[in-house]
C-alpha cells in the first residue's frame, strides 16, 4: 500500500532465509539430501514459503511456548517457525541426515532453537534431555510412507506421549500412509491441501484430547 508506514513495510519484508540466494543454497542442498537417501527425505524440492506460512498457522506456533518440529530437512520451515514464535518460546528441531543437521546448526543461530542428530522415535528422550515443557505443537515433514511400519508406530506413539493435552501435531505429507499411524492414537484427523507446492501435499492435524485450546 502507497501510505503504509515504514516500520509495517519493514516487518512485511522477508528476512534473509527467504533471499533468492539462500533458497537456492537450501534448493541445492535439499536436492543432495535426497540423493543420499531418498526414502528418508521423500522429497526433490524443499517445502514453498506458502507451506512454511500455512503450517505456522495451523499449528499456531504464534501461540506455542515448546514446538518439536521432525524433520526439518533444510530448515526452510524452522526459520518460519521461528519468526512466528514468541520471544520466549522454544524449538527443537530432531534431525536424522547428519549434513542436514550440521546445516541447521550453521545456518540457524537463534537462542531458541535447538538441534538434535538422530531419530524421531528419540522424541521423549529428546524433550526430557532439555527438560522442556510438554509441546504445545509437534510438527512433521518425514515420510511416513517410507519408513518401516514398527517405527512408524513408535514415533506416533512418541508424539502422542508427548504432546501435551490440547496440543496439535500437524504433518505435511504427499501421501495419506501417517493417518495410519497416527489416528488410532489421536483419532480422526483433519486433512487439507496445500496446492502452492511442489508437489501438493496433504495437511494433517490432530488435536490431543484434553485440556486447551
Amino acid at each position: 500500500m502507497i501510505n503504509e508506514p515504514r516500520a509495517e513495510r519493514l516487518r512485511r519484508a522477508p528476512p534473509p532465509s527467504l533471499l533468492p540466494i539462500e533458497q537456492l543454497r537450501d534448493s541445492l542442498e535439499f536436492l543432495r539430501g535426497f540423493a543420499r537417501n531418498p526414502a528418508q527425505v521423500g522429497s526433490v524440492m524443499p517445502s514453498s514459503r506458502y507451506l512454511e506460512q500455512r503450517l505456522a498457522r495451523v499449528a499456531r506456533i504464534a501461540e506455542a511456548q515448546t514446538v518439536v518440529e521432525l524433520g526439518p530437512g533444510t530448515g526452510g520451515t524452522t526459520a518460519a517457525f521461528l519468526r512466528a514464535m514468541a520471544p520466549a518460546a522454544r524449538l527443537l528441531a530432531i534431525e536424522l541426515d547428519p549434513q542436514f543437521h550440521r546445516h541447521l546448526c550453521i545456518s540457524l543461530p537463534d537462542p531458541r532453537f535447538i538441534a538434535e542428530l538422530g531419530s524421531a522415535e528419540r522424541l521423549v528422550d529428546f524433550v526430557s534431555a532439555h527438560r522442556l515443557p510438554a509441546p504445545d505443537a509437534v510438527v512433521s515433514g518425514i515420510p511416513f510412507s517410507t519408513m518401516a511400519p514398527e517405527a512408524a508406530d513408535r514415533i506416533a506413539a512418541a508424539i502422542t506421549q508427548v504432546l501435551r493435552p490440547g496440543g496439535r501435531f500437524v504433518a505435511y505429507q504427499f501421501r495419506a500412509h501417517v493417518a495410519r499411524f497416527v489416528s488410532p492414537y489421536l483419532g480422526q484427523p483433519d486433512m487439507q491441501w496445500e496446492f502452492v507446492n511442489v508437489p501438493p501435499v496433504r495437511l494433517f492435524t490432530w488435536i490431543k484430547p484434553g485440556a486447551g485450546r
